[in-house]
């Protein structure tokens, strides 16, 4: 990827470049699943975690869980979840404005004061179109979009998976440039968070680094 398109991959459509990653453990909980789907989300939690160098751990200390999956078929269900109205401020307005825009997905970041991640909740509401999707290709779709910040804007013309070659109908991975990219966004060395695009010209000598 050109310095450029790493950059367009964190400016946001407000024109402000954003990129953060995790900076704690990631400690997740899954919702609205059973457990043939549940052991799949995981999977790719760990999976993506390992790509990145990070962990995954049962418990967050001061969260307990700091990655919060849901899976609904209704935004409505979601004023019906105990204690999540204290977890989410505005949630009544929120549920009414994604349900007005048919939306199928939505995510919420919180951060510490370096600007790190340090807790997301993932909305996924089961439509027609995501009931079609693969278990496998939507649990990895949503774990990328979620070990890092990305712009709101980043894979609205083309997801971060691909097809594995000769790997027959369905089965999908993630695309070699996007897991490099992840790779070099959890390089030590950089910045938990970034809010200069001279940053992505960082990232672009890391990932042409290998």
């Amino acid at each position: 990827m050109t310095p450029d398109e790493i950059e367009a991959m964190f400016t946001r459509s407000d024109g402000g470049y954003l990129c953060a990653r995790w900076g704690r453990p990631i400690a997740p909980i899954v919702f609205g699943v059973d457990d043939a789907t549940l052991a799949v989300v995981k999977g790719a939690i760990e999976a993506v975690a390992v790509l990145a160098g990070h962990k995954v751990v049962e418990t967050d200390p001061e969260l307990g869980a700091n990655l919060m999956i849901f899976f609904f078929r209704d935004w409505n269900e979601l004023l019906d979840l105990p204690d999540l109205g204290r977890l989410i401020p505005d949630l009544d307005p929120l549920v009414a404005r994604l349900t007005g825009a048919d939306a199928n997905q939505y995510r919420i970041f919180r951060f510490d004061e370096a600007g790190a991640i340090k807790a997301s909740f993932v909305f996924v509401r089961m439509d027609q179109h995501l009931s079609d999707v693969p278990a496998e290709t939507l649990a990895l779709t949503q774990v990328v979009q979620t070990i890092v910040l990305w712009s709101d804007t980043a894979f609205q013309d083309r997801s971060p998976l691909g097809q594995v070659p000769g790997g027959g109908d369905g089965a999908v991975i993630l695309r070699p440039e996007i897991s490099n990219l992840i790779r070099a966004v959890y390089d030590p060395v950089m910045p938990v968070c970034a809010r200069d695009a001279s940053h992505a010209m960082r990232l672009s000598a890391r990932v042409a680094m290998g």
